[in-house]
This record gives C-alpha cells, structure tokens and sequence, in this order.
C-alpha cells in the first residue's frame, strides 16, 4: 500500500510567478522534487470561485487565462497535463450533496502557474475543485476532511491562494515587504496552525482588526482551510516562502506530510 500523499498549500501570488525565476518559484520546484511523485493532483484554485461545489472531469483540461493586462508571454503557457475522470467521479462521491460536473473551466493560473515549476512536463492528471463561495470557513474545512481518504490512494491535494490578498492595497513600492497588519494576521494564522489550534484559523476573525484588511472575500483563504481539512494531527508541518510582498499579499505556503 502506498503512503500517504502529503497535503500542501502555496501562496502563489503574481501570474508572473510561472515565467520569472524567483525565491517563490525557486521554492516550488524543490517541492517538486523532494516530495513523493503524485499519482494524480486534486487542484483547489482560488481562481475557480462558484455558487455551489463544481469538479472538473474532463480527460484533458482546457488552459484558462484568467488574467488581464499581463505580457504575451505568459498567454502561451501551456500546461497540457491530462485529467482524471475517475478521481473527479471518487471525489463528488466522497464529498457528496449538491456537487456537480462541470467542465466549462479547466487549469487556471492559480493551479499551473505553480505546477509547470513543480512538475514541469505536465505528465501527472490534474482535476480542479472549485472553492464555493456559499460555504462558510467551517463548511470548508469540513469539505477537506471529507477529501482525507484520497491521500491513501496516491493524489497530492492542493489548494492554492493566499494567505493574506487584499489587491486594493497593493502598493508597488513595497516590493519585499508587508504591512505590518498583513505580517499580523499571517502570523496568527502561521502560530495557529503549528500549535494546532486549527479553530484559530476557522474562526479567523479572532486575529482582530487584521482579519477585516487581509481579505474581502474567501477565494484566496478557503482553499488552505480546504487543505487543513485533508491534513492529520500527526502530520509533520513545514512552512515555506514565509514572507509578505507588495504590502497586502502574503507567499507564505504549508505543508503537511
């Protein structure tokens, strides 16, 4: 029988990432190499943000640029790695209620702009699972408790998104550091998650007047709550790219193996 797959989380920030050689990209191809080779990848993007659960299961993933304004460059990218039915199927059973099909999107950059630096020859499937915007935090962990049982069959769950991602304070300027609310409210979720004290980061709220500036919506936190769903008391837990950037957006990235 297989080990378990580890669990991960990345901070992927900028699109820009897939094309620059940076600390960040630089970060995920160690990944790539020193955890063990998936057998399929369960992508859970902030970029696929929906009213109600949807999974894609189609046997080869359409790209999707879903971003504006950035250089040509990098609208060709492929990532053509192909999907996995059978796994999308196993995971709306595992997760049940109102889960549907639904392969109007497919890999968007917040899955390959990290995999073609993880595993740059597209060569494992890859199946997305949209991050409702319906479901509260709870609801969300709850969600990836229910995905657990994968890791026992070879499949890396991934969530992908960002800690702290607040666009509308983005400042330029501050290209390597963070305002001091945004390093707030990733520490208390970064001390929360080490101490196990997994209902800090549900009831995210906790960390005071930080929670209200690190986000206005889910999309970019719900796929880590994803993740600590999948994860397990005895995991080991390594934290990576721990830094904030452009003021309002932390890399900071997780994983549990």
């Amino acid at each position: 029988m297989m080990n378990e797959m580890p669990v991960l989380f990345v901070g992927h920030g900028s699109p820009m990432n897939a094309i620059e050689g940076n600390r960040f990209s630089d970060y995920w191809k160690l990944l790539g190499e020193e955890i063990p080779r998936p057998k399929v990848i369960l992508s859970v993007s902030a970029h696929w943000y929906t009213s109600g659960l949807r999974v894609t299961d189609a046997p080869s993933p359409k790209m999707v640029y879903d971003m504006y304004g950035f250089p040509e460059e990098l609208y060709q990218i492929v990532y053509n790695a192909p999907g996995s039915p059978d796994f999308a199927h196993l995971t709306e059973k595992l997760i049940g209620g109102d889960i549907k099909i639904d392969n109007s999107w497919g890999l968007d950059h917040g899955s390959w702009s990290v995999l073609c630096h993880m595993y740059p020859k597209a060569d494992i499937p890859v199946f997305q699972l949209s991050v409702d915007r319906l479901a509260p935090a709870a609801e969300c962990y709850e969600i990836g408790k229910r995905l657990r049982s994968l890791r026992e069959q070879g499949v890396l769950i991934f969530g992908s998104g960002n800690v702290v991602h607040n666009l509308y304070r983005t400042d330029w300027s501050m290209e390597k550091a963070g305002y001091p609310w945004a390093h707030e409210f990733d520490d208390y979720i970064k001390e929360s998650i080490l101490d196990h004290k997994l209902e800090r980061v549900i009831n995210y709220s906790g960390a005071g007047a930080s929670s209200a500036l690190a986000f206005s919506t889910m999309d970019h936190f719900a796929p880590l709550l994803y993740v600590l769903g999948a994860s397990n008391q005895g995991d080991r837990i390594r934290v990576f790219n721990n830094s904030c950037v452009l003021g309002s957006l932390s890399m900071t990235g997780y994983l549990f193996e």
